[in-house]
């Protein structure tokens, strides 16, 4: 069940980043073209990563565990923006959605390991 939720996860990062990446073609006049670009290339990447971990997670458990923080750090820059009024309300989806997953990627590589938090953070699973 786990791998399945890493697998499909990491597979929908992919088509979210070509969208990132095609809104900013798009819309190539922006002032975040480019950080519009690496954002959906990175989104891509990390969809690959994620897939590929996914075959073998005993041993790649720390690239799911880390991918849990970079999820966690869109939660806390939504969080961030909120009482500053400029997060908007499509944005809030993404700290459940993206909360949800990044608990579920840090606690689940931790039981599925049996590797302390510690040792996963360090890259290691034994």
């Amino acid at each position: 069940m786990l791998r399945k939720f890493v697998l499909i996860t990491g597979f929908l990062d992919i088509p979210i980043g070509l969208a990132t990446c095609a809104a900013a073609i798009l819309e190539a006049q922006d002032a975040h073209f480019g950080a519009l670009m690496t954002v959906g290339a990175f989104l891509i990447f990390a969809g690959a990563a994620l897939v590929w971990s996914a075959q073998d997670m005993s041993v790649r458990a720390p690239i799911i565990f880390w991918q849990g923080f970079v999820r966690l750090t869109a939660v806390v820059s939504i969080l961030y923006m909120v009482p500053k009024g400029l997060a908007e309300s499509w944005q809030y989806g993404i700290v459940a959605f993206d909360g949800i997953i990044a608990l579920v990627y840090i606690i689940g590589m931790m039981k599925h390991t049996g590797a302390p938090f510690f040792r996963l953070m360090l890259g290691k699973t034994s």
